[in-house]
C-alpha cells in the first residue's frame, strides 16, 4: 500500500507532499529533521492523506498535488 500526503509546517507557512509506504516513519523523520527537505522545521503537521494500491498510482496523485498551487491545496483540505 502506498500513501500521498501533506503535511504543514506553521513556523514555515508551507506544506509539503509526498508519499510512502509507511506514512508514520515518515512523519517522524519529517518531525524530527531527518528529511533534508523538511528539516529547517520540526512542527510538521500530517494535514491529508491517501492511499493507493501501486507506486504508480500514488506517484500520479504525488505529482497531481505538487502542481497545485496554495489555495487549490486550501480548497482540497476543506473537502
Amino acid at each position: 500500500m502506498y500513501q500521498v500526503y501533506i503535511i504543514y509546517s506553521k513556523t514555515l507557512d508551507v506544506y509539503y507532499k509526498g508519499f510512502t509506504t509507511d506514512l508514520n516513519k515518515r512523519i517522524l523523520e519529517h518531525t524530527t529533521g531527518l528529511s533534508r527537505f523538511t528539516s529547517k522545521a520540526t512542527d510538521w503537521e500530517l494535514v491529508y492523506s491517501i492511499s493507493f494500491e501501486t507506486k504508480k498510482e500514488a506517484l500520479l496523485e504525488e505529482k497531481r498535488l505538487k502542481k497545485l498551487n496554495r489555495l487549490s491545496i486550501k480548497k482540497l483540505l476543506m473537502d
